[in-house]
């Protein structure tokens, strides 16, 4: 038996990719760290000094391309970010919970 192994990556779905998703996690609150160097014009400084990464007024991260729906910070992207695992617990999770709220319409068939 392997003790080595990490549950964490373990539990990572490789079947979900971020070319097929809403961005939803672009729409969580993101706390920044002192070691996260983002541009100044994307840090929110709340009424009690803490800072998070900025939003658009629909809600999404203010780094978010909305036009390609990528990152544009993704290099210097904060470090919660980092962690953030592609297919992992907390992203499908967020995707499902997304998926709940808005459900794809199912097509009419007219006969």
């Amino acid at each position: 038996m392997n003790t080595n192994t990490d549950p964490y990556a373990e539990s990572i779905d490789p079947r979900v990719h971020c070319d097929a998703c809403e961005a939803v996690c672009c729409r969580l609150t993101v706390v920044l760290m002192p070691d996260d160097h983002v541009p100044a014009w994307l840090i929110h400084r709340d009424a009690h000094g803490m800072e998070t990464l900025a939003k658009s007024e629909e809600g999404w991260c203010a780094a978010l391309d909305p036009v390609s729906m990528r990152c544009s910070i993704y290099e210097e992207r904060p470090g919660i970010c980092r962690k953030y695992a592609m297919g992992g617990p907390s992203c499908r999770h967020e995707r499902d919970k997304w998926r709940s709220a808005h459900p794809i319409p199912t097509p009419v068939v007219l006969r």
